[in-house]
């Protein structure tokens, strides 16, 4: 089974891409999801451990939880070495899953792909991408955000041409949504017809 690894930075369009992956036939793990599925369970309390009054009702409140690890890098260290070990788990399960049930491959939705070197755990990465114009205009126009905030997300993330040119392949995703379901089927595709021809 071929491991696909799915990134894109901040208003790119990688979750819509993922949806198009999975209307594809492959299966699909959000790292994002995971992250939630844990925070309302196996994640809770050793969370609640390093960060007390961060749960209610046995679920981790994200935004308590973002006063007490924005900005302070000790703090988010503390809480990435809980998470991630547990988000790899879901991870695992997920692919020994899918291939049980003889997927030809399987999508990994990553969004720190390379910021965190999971690029090592796929076959293939394919980002996703559109110009800077159009992500702005994504991101500014989502509930809760400010300048401040995109270009604060944007300085923990890869530079977009950076992870383009890390790319196996690139979906781009300016052109509307009948472009970008072409696209993704193309770049499957491919994947799929090497991987038969290696």
């Amino acid at each position: 089974m071929i491991v696909i690894g799915l990134t894109g930075s901040i208003g790119m369009g990688k979750s819509t891409t993922a949806e198009l992956f999975a209307e594809a036939g492959l299966p699909v793990h959000s790292a994002d999801a995971a992250v939630h599925e844990l925070y309302r369970g196996k994640a809770a309390p050793a969370i609640e451990a390093a960060f007390p009054g961060s749960v209610r009702d046995g679920v981790v409140d994200r935004g308590l939880l973002a006063e007490r690890v924005l900005g302070d890098a000790a703090a988010l260290k503390r809480l990435e070495a809980i998470v991630h070990p547990l988000v790899r788990e879901a991870e695992q399960t997920f692919l020994k899953d899918a291939e049980a049930k003889g997927a030809p491959a399987a999508i990994l939705d990553i969004p720190l792909l390379f910021e965190t070197g999971g690029e090592g755990r796929c076959d293939v990465v394919v980002v996703v991408s559109a110009p800077g114009k159009v992500q702005r205009e994504r991101v500014l126009a989502r509930p809760g955000m400010s300048e401040a905030k995109f270009q604060a997300i944007l300085a923990k993330q890869t530079p977009d041409a950076e992870k383009r040119a890390r790319a196996d392949h690139v979906v781009e995703t300016s052109r509307g949504i009948e472009d970008a379901r072409r696209q993704v089927r193309a770049v499957l595709e491919r994947i799929l017809t090497t991987a038969h021809e290696t």
